[in-house]
């Protein structure tokens, strides 16, 4: 049977992780054709490491003509390829989600999408449970909320960090808004956010809460939705940004399992 042509976009920490998955086996059924990176050396680096072509350009990939286009990048990058990336009947697997909170770019992704043809397929990332997430908010109305843990270091960087949360004793919620806001304030650190509110409440409705906890490592996320006859919990503790690179592996071997969940 003639393999899956795949590529990759974003050739850092969670890219790498998918193609050595593919290197191992995991992904029989696909062939790593090409992979694309703001950064020239670590195009060349993950293509060397696995017989791929390192491409200089977006539309060097696409004359590949990749049945699914990874991106391991970040929300700006996924604006900038993945109308380009559907026009050329590619498959796009997104894990940056936050680009998702633009209504309006959603809205044309969709079309482009329908017009040509083609899925763009969102990678669990770190948190999970979308089935039942789905499943809650087409019962009835809902009330959606995330509530992340992280500890005080890894805010470093972000408008969310101050020095006392290095010395404070207690853990101390350092923001709490809606998930469009959540993504505007952290462009590249909450795609989870907004891809529960995608498959709950929308990005309007659902409530997020960012917490700075001493001595925590890695990241919580419990994800509460409630409804008139249902009410989910889904708890998703993970050490390291691992577990993103691994739903993606996780994604395209549904995609073509003769048993899907």
């Amino acid at each position: 049977m003639q393999k899956l042509k795949l590529a990759i976009v974003g050739c850092g920490f969670l890219g790498n992780i998918v193609a050595d998955a593919w290197q191992r086996g995991l992904l029989p059924e696909y062939e790593l054709v090409g992979c694309l990176s703001r950064s020239a050396e670590s195009a060349r680096t993950l293509a060397d490491r696995h017989g791929c072509v390192a491409c200089d350009s977006l539309e060097q990939l696409l004359t590949l003509q990749p049945d699914y286009v990874v991106e391991a990048a970040s929300p700006g990058v996924v604006r900038e390829i993945a109308e380009a990336v559907l026009r050329a009947r590619s498959n796009l697997v997104l894990l940056s989600i936050g680009a998702l909170a633009d209504a309006d770019f959603l809205a044309r992704l969709e079309a482009c999408a329908r017009t040509h043809g083609r899925r763009v397929h969102l990678a669990a990332g770190a948190i999970g449970g979308f089935d039942v997430l789905r499943t809650t908010a087409l019962m009835s109305a809902i009330d959606a909320s995330i509530t992340t843990q992280k500890g005080p270091a890894s805010l470093r960087n972000t408008p969310l960090f101050d020095d006392g949360l290095l010395d404070a004793a207690e853990p101390r919620e350092v923001f709490a808004g809606n998930a469009r806001e959540a993504i505007a304030l952290l462009p590249t650190r909450v795609n989870v956010a907004v891809a529960t509110a995608l498959a709950t409440a929308g990005v309007e409705d659902t409530c997020v809460s960012i917490n700075s906890v001493p001595g925590f490592k890695g990241d919580d996320h419990r994800i509460e939705v409630r409804g008139e006859e249902v009410h989910a919990v889904v708890d998703i503790y993970s050490r390291t940004s691992a577990i993103a690179g691994w739903s993606v592996v996780a994604l395209l071997r549904n995609l073509v399992a003769p048993i899907a969940f």
